[in-house]
């Protein structure tokens, strides 16, 4: 049975698990591994072959780091800090990852929003992994035995409804969505309606993710966080979602939805054996916005909390 919350279409918990697919199988939560293979730390070593460390040997080491997405102006703190810190004998990989990890001191981890209900926007470009990882979330949080709605903004591309249903399904959240094309700042409101009706502790909102160079895409987007802020009187978190693959160009990426909705933190997506994963680094010091969460996998559990210890040790290799 479907019910309707000013023209949106509402699905029931109950019905929601009865029409769930077979849930997948997934691996054990785990803790991110970035860049494994990339030869960071042979190269490193290599660097300071023989126990000693010259002007080229710190040029080498920020150019090094530059080639792996850190950026440059990260990479010139990185360096100094090893450049403090290392003596020999001590390992310079080691004292890299050191280094690396204190970058993200300070940060506050992930907390589950609160209030009645919790806002969670969800932003990124097409391809990053941003459905996948909302699907993700409302699973964490449900196993968490908080009551999760999604509310399907993204209204302009047919997969993204579809892709979230099923997420929605899986999780046993409340999914709130109307025709593709429809107003995405009305099916925002919408969903607010429905989840303060319902109860719902926590809000995820998907939104368009089409490229961040459209200037009237982005104004979409902020009239969404508008309307989501009338309509609640607060957003608690704007998450960015960022694929552990992208370049440089993440920073441009991160610097424009920053400016538009106000990110306030940084999922790395797509975070497998291959992925370095660096970007994160040059978005956190040019641009402060804290990582939050990497999702490690395709299951549903493969979303979990940051670790700057472990990401820097994967980073390094």
């Amino acid at each position: 049975m479907l019910a309707t919350v000013a023209g949106a279409v509402v699905l029931s918990r109950r019905e929601r698990r009865v029409a769930a697919p077979e849930r997948a199988v997934s691996t054990p939560r785990a803790q991110p591994i970035a860049g494994r293979g990339t030869g960071l730390a042979a190269r490193v070593r290599d660097l300071f072959r023989g126990g000693q460390a010259t002007e080229e040997t710190w040029a080498g080491l920020e150019e090094t780091l530059i080639r792996a997405d850190v950026g440059p102006a990260a990479a010139r703190t990185i360096v100094q800090g090893v450049r403090e810190s290392w003596r020999s004998p001590a390992d310079p990989a080691t004292v890299l990852a050191d280094q690396i990890a204190s970058l993200f001191q300070g940060d506050d981890g992930w907390v589950p929003p609160g209030g009645s209900p919790g806002i969670v926007m969800v932003v990124g470009v097409n391809g990053t992994g941003k459905t996948t990882t909302i699907g993700k979330l409302a699973h964490r949080l449900a196993e968490e035995g908080r009551t999760v709605s999604v509310a399907a903004s993204d209204t302009f591309r047919a997969a993204a409804g579809e892709q979230l249903e099923q997420w929605a399904a899986r999780s046993g959240a409340h999914l709130v969505a109307q025709e593709r094309g429809a107003d995405p700042g009305a099916v925002a409101f919408d969903a607010v309606q429905a989840a303060r009706a319902r109860g719902t502790d926590v809000l995820i909102v998907d939104t368009a993710g089409r490229l961040h160079t459209r200037n009237p895409l982005m104004q979409e987007l902020a009239k969404v966080k508008r309307v989501l802020e009338k309509a609640n009187g607060h957003v608690d978190e704007v998450l960015l979602v960022l694929d552990a693959t992208t370049g440089q160009n993440g920073i441009a990426q991160a610097r424009a939805f920053t400016e538009t909705v106000g990110v306030t933190g940084l999922v790395l997506a797509k975070m497998d054996g291959t992925a370095k994963g660096g970007i994160v680094i040059a978005v956190r010091e040019e641009l402060g916005v804290p990582v939050k969460l990497v999702g490690i996998g395709e299951g549903p559990d493969d979303l979990v909390p940051f670790d700057p210890h472990r990401f820097a040790l994967g980073l390094v290799g």
